[in-house]
């Protein structure tokens, strides 16, 4: 069973800085690209950032310049740094990583619970 597990959701003012982690665990072989993916009320769920397991980035026009999406592959980590917060990125935040277990060693993708983050203007 794999398994992400999301941190550090909370309340912040706008213009502030949050960081969230998202930690991978159990029967792991390999993970491939993780990524954060976020969702506002009554909104579809959004790219936010991705990273490849060698470091290769990807941001959604929105947060680019303001977030900052890495990655710790000893500790099955990711995390988003996110600064200069803005109304607009209040949302529940969900990491996703592509993952192949020892179980079965088929590649699956795997979602985490969501944090959520709050911004108040």
């Amino acid at each position: 069973q794999v398994q992400l597990v999301e941190s550090g959701g909370g309340l912040v003012q706008a213009g502030g800085s949050l960081g969230l982690s998202c930690v991978a665990s159990g029967s792991i072989f390999h993970i491939h690209v993780m990524g954060w993916y976020r969702q506002a009320p009554g909104e579809q769920r959004e790219l936010v950032a991705t990273i490849s397991r060698h470091g290769s980035t990807d941001y959604a026009d929105s947060v680019k310049d303001r977030f900052t999406i890495s990655r710790d592959n000893a500790k099955n980590t990711v995390y988003l740094q996110m600064n200069s917060l803005k109304p607009e990125d209040a949302a529940a935040y969900y990491c996703k990583a592509g993952i192949v277990p020892t179980t079965d060693y088929i590649y699956r993708e795997v979602w985490g619970q969501g944090t959520l983050v709050t911004v108040s203007s």
